[in-house]
């Protein structure tokens, strides 16, 4: 069954948008809840909703004030927040994600070890034995905010980031690790990348994870065969 949902605050943002609020902290349970609304509205969305955005602890809804007021929408999102309760648990999507670890891919990577007093193996290790889970998508289309990173390998962010971050490099940030689908800024430790295209905005959905999905990283020493033992999502 799906996960308790002992509390939801619904509040309006602005005169077009309400804000379905599980809670404030970042967590597995809080998590669920979030998902769970999500797939329920992407199914069955209110009259007049126009985007959904799903965040760490919330549920955003985009509506039309010309086809739907604030009471209506809210008045819809609670009961399909009532409705969770009865929903089956939808099993999560597994990707995996080849990374060329260190070198001028991972530029950080020694950084990275060096503050944490590991070795650049260990932190490969410890970086790619966890299944990650997806908390939510943001920054930029398709950046996955993911969540199970050993404390042993978390690191501050850049104190001067860069002007420019290759697609497909994956970095570290505090307690969170994440990928970079296209190239922009960022202050991110960069400590490998990856071949895998994670936006590609000719396909629909454009982006191959979502949140909720899992991700497990797969070590690689070079492009050729991380493409090599790729299927693509």
């Amino acid at each position: 069954m799906a996960p308790s949902h002992h509390f939801a605050e619904i509040i309006p943002l602005g005169d077009s948008a309400a804000v379905v609020r599980f809670g404030d902290s970042i967590d597995l349970s809080t998590h669920q809840s979030v998902r769970a609304l999500y797939d329920s509205l992407s199914t069955s969305p209110p009259h007049g909703s126009l985007e959904l955005v799903p965040a760490y602890a919330t549920v955003t809804v985009y509506y039309d004030p010309l086809k739907s007021t604030f009471e209506e929408i809210r008045r819809d999102l609670q009961r399909a927040v009532e409705l969770l309760e009865t929903l089956p648990d939808s099993p999560p999507e597994t990707v995996e994600i080849p990374v060329c670890y260190g070198g001028d891919l991972g530029p950080d990577l020694e950084y990275v070890a060096e503050f944490n007093r590991l070795s650049c193996d260990e932190v490969i290790e410890i970086h790619s034995s966890p299944v990650y889970l997806v908390y939510m998508l943001g920054f930029t289309p398709g950046f996955p905010y993911l969540g199970g990173l050993s404390e042993r390998i978390a690191t501050p962010r850049r104190t001067s980031p860069r002007l420019q971050i290759p697609a497909g490099s994956v970095g570290i940030a505090g307690n969170q690790t994440g990928i970079y689908p296209l190239q922009t800024p960022g202050g991110w430790q960069l400590i490998g990348r990856t071949p895998l295209a994670l936006f590609r905005p000719d396909r629909s959905p454009p982006t191959i994870l979502r949140a909720g999905d899992q991700v497990r990283f797969r070590p690689v020493k070079t492009f050729s065969e991380a493409l090599d033992g790729m299927q693509t999502p």
